[in-house]
């Protein structure tokens, strides 16, 4: 083993500027996750940085391991195959990052923000900084400040009430005019079963509405109508 190359100072001084700047970068990214109540957040960002930071390091040492070699060996070296699995492989750790409901995939962003860190670390590996500052200082603005732009834009919610009636005539009718009292909400369809021994209608009506709907003025006046013994609500499938 060359020592001497081990202890190098140089190389020791650019592997821990390397390592401390994507370390930085990731942890500013991860601190907005972090306090965004995600799962993965400030320690998670900084070790995807540091680990893709150090991929990139290794695949770059290995082309001057070898740089001895001339045309005629049989060894052939491409410095971005660690680079390219790494980020591939960094799916499998975004995939877990992500929620999917019946009507809501949540952690998309933080997924996406964790496969952009390692694009930083690998930026910082190879030694490409003012990129990777680049990048880092973008995803906090598009993280921080863009987040209030949502409030702009009324996304459709999708939603099943389900609404258990005693058996009296013209009940759906009775429900739909009161969801069409509420503006930017209809029915999509509905589900009844009728239970014989206790003579009550279930209905399981799926709702699109805007999440401004008030539902709780919805579920008041539906449960002011005749017959009506419980009112659930549960997330529905977007459709």
């Amino acid at each position: 083993m060359d020592w001497q190359a081990v202890l190098n100072f140089d190389l020791f001084r650019d592997a821990l500027f390397k390592i401390l700047l994507a370390a930085v970068l990731g942890g500013l990214v991860g601190f907005e996750r972090e306090a965004h109540g995600q799962a993965a957040g400030f320690r998670t960002y900084i070790l995807v940085a540091m680990g893709s930071c150090l991929m990139m390091m290794i695949s770059l040492h290995m082309v001057t391991l070898h740089a001895h070699l001339d045309a005629q060996s049989v060894v052939r070296l491409d410095p971005g195959r660690i680079a390219s699995y790494t980020l591939a492989g960094m799916g499998f750790l975004g995939a877990g990052a992500i929620i999917v409901g019946k009507g809501t995939v949540r952690g998309l962003t933080t997924a996406a923000g964790m496969w952009m860190i390692t694009g930083v670390g690998l930026a910082v590996g190879c030694g490409y900084f003012i990129p990777a500052i680049l990048v880092s200082v973008l995803s906090l603005f598009s993280l921080y400040v863009l987040r209030y732009t949502k409030r702009l834009f009324r996304r459709d919610v999708y939603s099943n009430l389900i609404l258990v009636s005693d058996d009296v005539g013209g009940q759906l009718d009775r429900i739909q005019a009161v969801v069409r009292k509420y503006p930017f909400s209809k029915i999509q369809f509905v589900n009844f079963r009728r239970r014989m021994d206790k003579e009550v209608i279930i209905f399981n009506i799926s709702l699109m509405s805007k999440e401004d709907l008030e539902w709780r003025d919805l579920t008041r006046d539906l449960t002011a109508l005749p017959g009506v013994r419980e009112i659930a609500l549960q997330e529905g499938k977007v459709s």
